[in-house]
């Protein structure tokens, strides 16, 4: 799993806003009628099996530390905005040379954005500025999975850089992963994500620190190229070709090229699409399910040998990750309207519950009761400062809107946000950077910018619109549609379990 970008992630990097008045859009006629145990696991473990090829080909923000994009201006300042500053305003020749290069600006430093950056970084006849809204690096965040898609991409872009991530990494696609019984603790399916990574010739997947990751890809830009302080808020194409973005500090930058890798509360995606960054209006969606989650040193009894497990039981699943140096992070998926954090809160004891903290430890006690004593030894060992809950957000497929305007563009959860659950939202955001670097390095001439950025979507559409429908199928399947199995134990005798259902 891994965080959605705010921009993803953490593993499962998801968007979040308690308080966003998003209507909720339940999902239970999607998946309702869908068959229990036998089906569920076994559909789950052939949607991963299918997806593995998917994470395995040539193609390959998390929210960079700050705040969400200001919501201070009315809708009609990202169309008509009158900035009291303006850089680079020589205009440049058609043709793309070394004395001019092709200017790239992309909003928002996230995972997507800095994987553009230093993919574009080396290129001798494009230059890059990245415009972040905070005003300096902090470290911040938890985890993100990079799947064996991603670390293949960064292998083949950088080296150098590939090798300090790697340092960074803890290993989990050579260990055991998969699906427990909630409920009893058997493993229902094991994946074997060792064997195709291998065959391959691609790195296992991984985890590594988000700050970890921010950090080496910063490094590996030259001076000058971070511009913080102001986030986008808005752009204008100019009549020749090119664009100019409209910071929030009421400022401009002018490039040739501009891409929106500011997440899924994006406005540069907003101005490109005429509605709103965040609320009914912005074409996101409240998943239906809110997610708590924790990080903690630990050690179970399986420690270096599971890379991650799926619990999953009726309505609701657990998830507990190795992310190294003994530390592990777990995920309680629960399918909550929107917004549960406030109008729950009354319902979180005040008092330890069976030695597990009070507050969201002993809540998800009272929650997950009678489920696997695995799940219970883990809560019972978290305090509940180590606890977060977010409400989970996505979009559908973009199949119909555009991906990109002229001379912008759109990166990562900025176009195509997705639920946690495959771990593919920013390992999906750098296969966006890849493509788009390789298509503008084509280029020759700034007015065949458009053509370029047309094909970056052709390019990339049917891929991420899958990954994206898979990751919510996942959740819909494993929640709507599943229930414990009955079983019948000949331990100690004839033993009749759950045969309620």
């Amino acid at each position: 799993c891994r965080a959605v970008e705010s921009d993803a992630c953490a593993p499962i990097d998801p968007p979040t806003d308690m308080q966003l008045p998003m209507n909720v859009r339940r999902s239970a006629r999607r998946s309702s009628c869908l068959a229990r145990v036998g089906a569920v696991a076994g559909a789950t473990a052939l949607l991963l099996h299918v997806a593995r090829p998917w994470f395995a080909g040539r193609e390959s923000t998390a929210n960079f530390v700050g705040t969400p994009n200001s919501l201070r201006s009315p809708l009609n300042r990202r169309f008509t905005a009158v900035a009291t500053a303006t850089a680079e305003v020589a205009v440049a020749s058609d043709q793309i040379t070394d004395e001019e290069p092709l200017h790239v600006l992309v909003a928002g430093a996230g995972v997507g954005g800095l994987a553009l950056a230093n993919a574009l970084g080396n290129m001798p006849r494009i230059k890059v500025t990245v415009i972040e809204k905070t005003s300096a690096f902090k470290r911040f965040g938890g985890p993100i999975q990079l799947a064996s898609n991603a670390m293949m991409n960064l292998k083949e872009l950088n080296r150098e850089l590939y090798d300090k991530i790697e340092a960074k990494a803890t290993w989990t696609g050579n260990l055991t992963n998969g699906i427990k019984d909630g409920i009893r603790s058997e493993w229902y399916a094991m994946f074997d994500l060792k064997t195709p990574a291998a065959d391959r010739g691609m790195p296992f997947t991984c985890v590594v620190e988000r700050p970890d990751l921010q950090e080496i890809m910063l490094g590996e830009l030259g001076e000058g190229v971070v511009r913080n302080g102001a986030g986008v808020e808005s752009y204008k194409l100019l009549p020749g070709g090119g664009v100019v973005a409209m910071l929030d500090d009421d400022t401009e930058v002018r490039g040739d090229v501009l891409i929106g890798a500011d997440g899924i509360w994006s406005s540069t995606r907003a101005t490109m699409h005429k509605n709103e960054v965040r609320g009914d209006g912005s074409g996101a969606t409240y998943s239906g399910y809110t997610v708590y989650a924790g990080e903690l040193n630990y050690k179970p009894t399986d420690n270096g040998e599971v890379g991650y497990k799926v619990y999953i039981g009726p309505s609701q699943y657990f998830v507990v990750t190795d992310i190294g140096k003994g530390q592990y992070q777990w995920y309680a998926f629960l399918a909550k309207p929107v917004g549960t954090a406030k109008s729950e809160a009354p319902l979180k004891p005040t008092e330890e519950v069976d030695g597990c903290a009070a507050g969201n430890p002993a809540y998800l006690r009272e929650v997950f009761e009678g489920w696997s004593f695995e799940i219970h030894d883990i809560i019972r060992a978290t305090r509940d400062d180590e606890v977060q809950q977010r409400d989970l957000y996505d979009r559908p497929p973009s199949l119909s809107e555009p991906w990109h305007e002229g001379h912008v563009a759109l990166l990562g959860d900025a176009i195509h946000a997705m639920m946690p659950n495959l771990g593919q939202g920013g390992c999906q955001a750098m296969e966006d950077a890849i493509v788009i670097s390789e298509e503008l390095e084509k280029l020759s001439r700034r007015s065949e910018v458009p053509d370029a950025l047309a094909k970056y979507k052709e390019r990339r559409l049917i891929r991420s619109a899958s990954v994206q429908g898979l990751s919510r199928f996942a959740s819909d399947i494993i929640i709507r549609g599943f229930d414990t199995p009955a079983k019948i134990s000949f331990d100690d005798g004839v033993k009749f379990e759950n045969f309620g259902y």
